[in-house]
């Protein structure tokens, strides 16, 4: 999965304006997206489209062309060039300045999604759409009764970690409370040569992966939709738990003792091979680390996965993220071969497989990385996205940016006596932007 995101990812569900950040579309919203809203037939598909994407490494290893060469055989006429690009967000923020960004690309997290018709081609009216793709795969990319972004897999979230480590700390059942989780990291720091747990806070994307405790917490699939009249942080919360146990985590000396010097690409090998013991990601990254214990010589099963420590009604729960919206520019050309690309690399090709994410498409079957959360009975959610437009217009005037890195980096630098103030205050104040903006747009 690609190194940026994820985060996500995964996430992944809460943004901040585009326009804010000085982007602006130049046509009229939904102006000559027509072509765009039906499959293509492949006999009358024809032209040359350019693909973005934030996975350098597969272009550069050959991955994305295999995938085109297959697209081919469906798709005979139409050309497909990649280009790879390593700062996404910055980069593809500031082309859609112009015309030139693709004519496929993963829309950015900075985009507002009311104001995906401005950049975006219309995919197709949302309940066509509804009946084929999973609400995770289409519920941010709505705007009206039109889709213009599908998520083509999306990825549970929770804690990636070394069953190795956990076992000989003495823990080898889930921990069901926080309470439970920090005493574990408690005994892997006090019995192993292991590091607890690694923030990442340096490369700070991974950090976006907590807004994902998001309906996790508390088993709430309209968590993200109460965001607009309450207070995300009020106590009980699903973020007030999330960033409390992290808060903690850190308070408690159970991370990294320099946060400022953290590596995502060394952290990957320091799991696998049981250095670090524990990392809140999406179940994107399971390939990746079972990759490195590969090249470590290590055992690909010693890494595990494991739902937020938190359970209702006796069973965990566990958001269903969406990965990057895929999108046609509006401005392309070439509308009916970018969005048949679209629909084969979320209905044809192995994508979804390949990085044990759930796909898509209803029915398909869900990865065998995920098969210890089905046989322990934890229960995925489809967050609703009913009220994203205005989650996003708050988290963007508010500048709390719930979804960015920069909010948990501070906390904790406050838990590691680098900031000032205490979770207190720093839930206070962000309570208070919250509600302020939220009052501003009525």
């Amino acid at each position: 999965m690609v190194d940026m995101r994820r985060r996500a990812l995964a996430a992944v569900l809460l943004s901040a304006a585009l326009l804010a950040a000085g982007c602006s579309g130049s046509s009229d919203p939904g102006a000559a997206d027509d072509s765009a809203l039906s499959p293509a037939d492949p006999a009358k598909v024809s032209g040359e489209i350019t693909v973005l994407t934030n996975r350098t490494d597969q272009v550069t290893d050959g991955t994305m062309q295999k995938y085109a060469d297959l697209f081919n055989k469906d798709y005979p006429h139409v050309k497909v060039k990649f280009e790879g690009v390593t700062d996404y967000e910055g980069e593809v923020k500031i082309r859609m300045n112009t015309d030139k960004y693709g004519d496929v690309l993963l829309i950015p997290n900075s985009v507002v999604t009311a104001d995906y018709p401005k950049f975006f081609a219309s995919l197709g009216g949302a309940a066509d759409l509804d009946a084929k793709y999973t609400a995770a795969g289409t519920g941010k990319g709505k705007v009206g009764d039109k889709v213009y972004g599908l998520a083509g897999f999306s990825f549970i979230n929770g804690f990636v970690y070394n069953k190795d480590v956990w076992t000989a700390a003495g823990v080898t059942t889930w921990p069901t409370t926080p309470a439970e989780f920090l005493t574990g990291l408690q005994a892997i720091k006090d019995k192993t040569g292991a590091t607890p747990y690694y923030t990442n806070y340096k490369d700070g994307w991974p950090l976006s992966s907590w807004s994902s405790v998001l309906g996790s917490a508390t088993c709430d699939a309209k968590a993200n939709d109460k965001l607009p009249t309450g207070n995300p942080w009020a106590p009980g919360s699903d973020l007030n738990t999330g960033d409390t146990l992290l808060y903690d985590i850190v308070k408690n000396k159970l991370s990294e003792s320099d946060p400022t010097t953290t590596n995502w690409e060394d952290s990957k090998g320091l799991l696998a091979t049981g250095k670090i013991a524990t990392m809140w990601l999406g179940s994107w990254s399971l390939a990746q680390m079972q990759d490195a214990a590969k090249k470590a010589g290590k055992n690909p099963e010693s890494i595990g996965y494991m739902p937020f420590p938190a359970q209702v009604g006796g069973k965990f729960c566990s958001v269903v993220a969406p990965d990057y919206q895929s999108a046609v520019n509006i401005h392309s050309p070439n509308k009916a071969a970018a969005r048949a690309w679209i629909d084969w690399i979320l209905e044809k090709s192995d994508t979804a497989a390949v990085n044990q994410a759930v796909s898509a498409l209803k029915g398909a079957p869900l990865p065998s990385a995920l098969k210890p959360f089905t046989d322990a009975g934890v229960q995925f959610i489809d967050l609703s996205q009913a009220d994203s437009a205005k989650v996003s217009q708050i988290d963007n005037l508010s500048e709390v940016g719930i979804s960015k890195p920069e909010y948990r980096q501070h906390l904790i630098d406050v838990a590691r006596g680098a900031g000032k103030g205490d979770l207190n205050t720093i839930f206070a104040d962000l309570a208070k932007k919250w509600s302020e903006a939220a009052k501003n747009l009525g």
